[in-house]
C-alpha cells in the first residue's frame, strides 16, 4: 500500500463519509468551499442566507476540538459569499474549516494544502468541466467525496448564462445579481441533493473560466464592435459591463481569489483580472492553470463545408497568422518560465490545464479550439520540445466528451506532423445535453458524412459500442488531415489501457489523476454515467439520481525519466529490454535478452521497492537474441498485481537492469 497522508491533521478518512452524505444547512445553501489552495494557504468561502456576520473557524483535522484560528466576515447581501483566506497552514496537511452564522448554523468542510517537496505520498486529483443548471444536482460526480482527492479542478463553463435555467428562465443573464443567481443555481439543492456542496466539502478546488461565465464563445481580446451582444464604447470586450459582471459572479461564488496583472506592456492584459495559476505538489506534479477566453483574439470564420478541400486549406492558412492570439503574450511568458522552473526543480508531471483542446481535432469546431490559433499552438509545443520539458500532458474540457490522443505540430499550414511525447485527454461534461458523442453523429448525418441508414445503426447501438463508431468517425476526420487517430497505442507516449477506451463519449463524468510517490507512474481514471436530459429528469429524478458513476476509462502511462524502451541498459556482453505496452492481450510480458557470447545467465524481476518477486531465467544459453515470457507468477505462487517492475539481467560480474509495465 502506498503511503497516503502526512503531518499533524492526516487522520481525514475517519469522518470522510459522513462529510460526503450530510445535507448542507438550510442557512448555508451551498455548503462551504476552499480552494486556490497551496502548501500554506487557503481560501474559503460560504455563503449565509442570514445577514450579519459569518465566523470562520479552521484546526488540524485530527483534532476537530481545537481552534488553530478564526476570522469574521460581514454579510449585508446574503447572495454574496463571505470570503476570506487562511495563512500560515502547513504542507501535506489536512485541515477542517468551518462557518457559523449570527443564527448558530454551521457548514464543515475538510481540504488538504498541497504537497511539501520531498513529501512521500499518493497524489490523487480530479478534473472536469460543463454543467448546466437545469441538469442539477448532478449525479455524475457525486463518488468524487470517496475518491479521496487532494485537488479538484473546475475547468470551466460552470454555469451557462447563455441558457435559459429553472432559476433564470431568460436567454442570457446580463446583470451581476442575473450571473449569481446562475452559480447559486448549480450549487444549490435539487430534488433533495446537492452534490457539488458534497464535493467541495472535502477537497480543495482550483476553478477558472470557459465562455459561458459570460457568453458563448466570446473572445475578450477582441472590440466589441465585433460582436453586437457587447455595447460598451471600450477597446476590449475584456473591459465590457457584461464581462466584468460575469467574472465578478465567478470569483464571488468560487473560492479563489481576485488576482490582477500588473503593468504588462499590453493594454489586453495590463491590470486586468488574472486567472492564471501555477501550483506545485512536492516533487511529483506542477499544475497551469490557464485562462483561454478574456485575451484571445476574435475566432476565425468557421468551415461552412468540412468537404471542401479549399475551404480547409483556407483555413489552415488563416490560423497560422503569428499574430493571432488565445493566450496573450504575458501568459505565455508566465507558463514558459513556470514549466522550465518545474523542469529544472525536478518535478515528474507537468500538468498544463486548460479548457480549449490542443489536439488536432479537425476543421469541424476548430475556430473555437487551439486549431484556430495554429501558431501560437506550435509555439507553445516547439518550446516544449526543444527545451526538453519533460512529461507535459494537457488536460481540457469543452466538448463534453473525454478524448485521449498524443499530440503532433507542424511549422506551417500544409508542413508533415511533428510528433511528440506529449498528450490531451479532454473531460466532462458534468451534465451537458448532448454529450459530444450523440452532437458528433448528428452532425455528421446533417454534413452528409454519414447516410441515414448509418445515422440509423448508431442510434440503435449500446452505449459502449456507439463510442467505438464515434471514435471510428472522429479518425476519419482526423486522419485525413494527416494527424494520428485516437488514443496513445503506437504513440511515443508510454502508456497502456486498462479498461473501457481512450474516446468515451456517451456519459457524464469526470477524470482522477493518480501519481504513485514511488515510481511516479500515472493512473488516468474516467467516471461516467449514462448522459441524461432534462425531461428525464424531471420525470423520474430518483432513477437519474440512482445513477453511479463508473469506470468508463483506464488507463497507465510511465513518465519519461522512469524508463524508455527506446533505450534499453546495456553492459558489454548483454542487454536486456522489454517494451513498456509488452503485455499482450493473455496477460504475458516479453523481454529481450541479448547475449554476445555464450555462458550462465540469471533474470530476476523486482518490485519498485527492490522486493525479489521472480526469477525468471537461470542457467546456460547461447549467444544471440532470446525472448523471455513472464506471465506474472511471484516465486510465491500469487499472480504480480499491475504496475511497474525493474528486471535484472546477470553474466558474471556483468549485469544489465530495465523496466516494464504488467498491465494485467
Amino acid at each position: 500500500m502506498n503511503p497516503r497522508r502526512v503531518g499533524p491533521g492526516a487522520a481525514f478518512g475517519a469522518a470522510f463519509v459522513f462529510l460526503a452524505s450530510m445535507p448542507s444547512m438550510a442557512a448555508f445553501p451551498n455548503g462551504i468551499a476552499t480552494g486556490d489552495v497551496s502548501t500554506n494557504s487557503a481560501v474559503v468561502i460560504a455563503r449565509s442566507d442570514v445577514p450579519g456576520i459569518v465566523t470562520i473557524e479552521y484546526g488540524f483535522d485530527s483534532q476537530e476540538e481545537h481552534v488553530l484560528g478564526s476570522f469574521q466576515v460581514p454579510v449585508t447581501d446574503p447572495a454574496i459569499p463571505a470570503k476570506g483566506e487562511l495563512t500560515g497552514l502547513l504542507g501535506s496537511t489536512a485541515y477542517w474549516v468551518r462557518a457559523t452564522d449570527e443564527s448558530g448554523a454551521s457548514a464543515l468542510g475538510r481540504f488538504r494544502t498541497l504537497l511539501h517537496f520531498g513529501i512521500p505520498s499518493t497524489f490523487r486529483f480530479g478534473v472536469t468541466g460543463d454543467w448546466r443548471g437545469e441538469l442539477a444536482p448532478y449525479p455524475a460526480v457525486a463518488n468524487m467525496p470517496e475518491r479521496d482527492l487532494d485537488l479538484l479542478i473546475k475547468l470551466g463553463d460552470t454555469i451557462y448564462a447563455d441558457y435559459p435555467t429553472p432559476d433564470l428562465p431568460l436567454p442570457q443573464a446580463e446583470t451581476l445579481e442575473e450571473y449569481r443567481i446562475k452559480h447559486n443555481e448549480v450549487y444549490s439543492e435539487r430534488y433533495g441533493r446537492n452534490v457539488w456542496a458534497e464535493v467541495q466539502a472535502n477537497v480543495a478546488v482550483l476553478a477558472t473560466i470557459d465562455d459561458h461565465e459570460v457568453t458563448n464563445d466570446f473572445a475578450g481580446g477582441a472590440d466589441p464592435t465585433t460582436d453586437d451582444r457587447f455595447d460598451d464604447d471600450v477597446p476590449f470586450i475584456n473591459e465590457t459591463t457584461l464581462f466584468a459582471n460575469g467574472l465578478q459572479a465567478f470569483h464571488d461564488y468560487n473560492p479563489i481569489r481576485e488576482e490582477y496583472y500588473e503593468e504588462t506592456g499590453d493594454p489586453r492584459t495590463s491590470g486586468k483580472r488574472k486567472l492564471y495559476r501555477e501550483r506545485t505538489a512536492g516533487k511529483l506534479a506542477a499544475f497551469f492553470l490557464l485562462d483561454a477566453r478574456s485575451f484571445r483574439d476574435l475566432e476565425l470564420p468557421a468551415v461552412e463545408n468540412p468537404l471542401d478541400p479549399q475551404q480547409i486549406g483556407a483555413f489552415l492558412v488563416a490560423s497560422f497568422d503569428p499574430s493571432r492570439t488565445m493566450l496573450a503574450d504575458q501568459q505565455i511568458e508566465d507558463l514558459k518560465a513556470d514549466l522550465l522552473e518545474a523542469q529544472s526543480n525536478g518535478v515528474t508531471w507537468k500538468f498544463v490545464v486548460v479548457p480549449e483542446p490542443i489536439q488536432n481535432l479537425g476543421v469541424i469546431g476548430a475556430s473555437d479550439r487551439f486549431e484556430g490559433y495554429a501558431a501560437e499552438r506550435t509555439e507553445l509545443i516547439s518550446f516544449i520540445e526543444t527545451n526538453g520539458i519533460e512529461n507535459v500532458v494537457w488536460i481540457t474540457a469543452d466538448i463534453h466528451g473525454t478524448l485521449v490522443n498524443n499530440l503532433t505540430y507542424s511549422t506551417g499550414p500544409f508542413d508533415a506532423q511533428i510528433p511528440t511525447s506529449m498528450w490531451e485527454i479532454s473531460t466532462g461534461s458534468v451534465a451537458f445535453d448532448a454529450p459530444f458523442g450523440p452532437t458528433v453523429a448528428l452532425l455528421a448525418f446533417q454534413f452528409g458524412l454519414l447516410s441515414q441508414a448509418e445515422y440509423d445503426v448508431y442510434l440503435s447501438l449500446p452505449r459502449q459500442l456507439k463510442d467505438e463508431f464515434i471514435r471510428q468517425l472522429t479518425d476519419i476526420q482526423v486522419t485525413s488531415q494527416g494527424y494520428d487517430p485516437l488514443g496513445l497505442t503506437g504513440s511515443e507516449v508510454p502508456a497502456q489501457l486498462l479498461e473501457g477506451s481512450y474516446a468515451p463519449t456517451h456519459t457524464f463524468g469526470w477524470t482522477e489523476f493518480e501519481i504513485d510517490p514511488l515510481d511516479r507512474s500515472l493512473l488516468v481514471t474516467t467516471y461516467g454515467i449514462d448522459a441524461y436530459t432534462q425531461d428525464e429528469l424531471d420525470a423520474d429524478p430518483d432513477g437519474v439520481l440512482s445513477r453511479v458513476p463508473e469506470v468508463v476509462s483506464k488507463f497507465l502511462v510511465i513518465p519519461q525519466e522512469t524508463v524508455s524502451a527506446s533505450e534499453p541498459a546495456s553492459a558489454p556482453r548483454l542487454s536486456i529490454h522489454g517494451s513498456v505496452s509488452s503485455a499482450d492481450s493473455d496477460g504475458i510480458s516479453k523481454l529481450h535478452l541479448s547475449l554476445a557470447e555464450s555462458g550462465q545467465s540469471t533474470v530476476e524481476i523486482y518490485d519498485v521497492r527492490g522486493a525479489h518477486v521472480a526469477s525468471l531465467f537461470r542457467g546456460s544459453l547461447v549467444a544471440g537474441t532470446h525472448v523471455l515470457e513472464w506471465d506474472g507468477a511471484m516465486d510465491s505462487g500469487r499472480q504480480a498485481p499491475p504496475g511497474l517492475y525493474l528486471i535484472k539481467a546477470s553474466m558474471g560480474r556483468e549485469t544489465a537492469t530495465t523496466k516494464l509495465i504488467r498491465v494485467r
